[in-house]
């Protein structure tokens, strides 16, 4: 299926979880001085238009990062001030965020000489978009194709670290049994990879499926965090999960206290909660 398309849900409060998740774990990998191969399974495009017809009709950014933005001065933490600083560049003449940087953006933010990039996208026109944005940046690669297989066939990598961010749509339901597959498989391969596994919490929960094949399977230290609305739709997402298997050391806490700042009615309106899904 290829009718996703990110643009209608970029910057919601389920991308303020991931992304959030995502920059600590990568900056916290990189306090040691050893390269990393960065992987982005179903990477979209590299940036969105907030203010677009897409974006618009949804108004999920609105109720996203939209509200995070005008807190920023009260953001005090360096793991959020980071994440503020990459904002920046897309705020709009009105003081609202005018744009919002996809996964692949986000990673480009924090490489480093010796780190990489290897960002799949399976749909032609996301695709094509992405390629464009990659072709500016030398330590980026792009592959319009199958995100889970084309990581596989990637791994192990050459630099003796790895980070893989993997967050399809889900909109096929076998997507929670083959990303739990494809986890099974790239742990096997490469043990000591920090891999981050997203998934959407909907009604039915769905995402038990992957989380019981995960629980259930060899894969070791996975952490589970998850943040649901306090005033759940009717239709859509009630909340944001996030698999994270080998943590940095300390990053539970960290991750804990982000989303706690931005949790509020002032602010998201979540209840969030991280436990061990499977312990080392």
């Amino acid at each position: 299926m290829l009718s996703y398309l990110h643009a209608f849900h970029a910057g919601n409060f389920a991308d303020v979880h991931k992304h959030a998740a995502l920059t600590l774990a990568v900056r916290m990998m990189q306090a040691k001085p050893s390269a990393i191969a960065c992987f982005d399974t179903h990477a979209g495009s590299a940036s969105y238009d907030l203010a677009g017809e897409r974006a618009l009709k949804t108004g999920e950014a609105a109720a996203g990062i939209q509200k995070v933005w005008p807190l920023r001065a009260e953001l005090h933490s360096d793991d959020w001030q980071t994440i503020l600083d990459g904002l920046a560049a897309g705020e709009g003449k009105d003081g609202q965020l005018a744009s919002y940087p996809g996964s692949p953006r986000w990673l480009l933010r924090y490489l480093r000489e010796q780190d990489t990039l290897t960002a799949f996208e399976l749909h032609p026109a996301e695709g094509e978009t992405l390629g464009q944005w990659a072709a500016r940046h030398s330590r980026v690669r792009v592959f319009q194709e199958d995100g889970l297989k084309g990581l596989l066939r990637h791994l192990p990598p050459r630099q003796p670290r790895l980070l893989v961010l993997t967050d399809p749509s889900y909109e096929i339901k076998s997507d929670y049994e083959e990303v739990a597959h494809t986890l099974a498989r790239a742990w096997q391969k490469c043990r000591h990879g920090v891999y981050l596994i997203w998934y959407p919490i909907l009604a039915g929960s769905p995402h038990k499926r992957l989380k019981d094949a995960v629980s259930e399977g060899a894969v070791r230290k996975v952490l589970c965090s998850e943040v649901a609305l306090n005033r759940a739709p009717q239709r859509g997402m009630s909340g944001s999960g996030v698999l994270v298997v080998n943590p940095p050391w300390g990053f539970d806490t960290r991750l804990a206290e982000m989303m706690e700042a931005v949790s509020g009615d002032r602010c998201l309106g979540l209840s969030s909660k991280s436990a061990w899904l499977v312990p080392e």
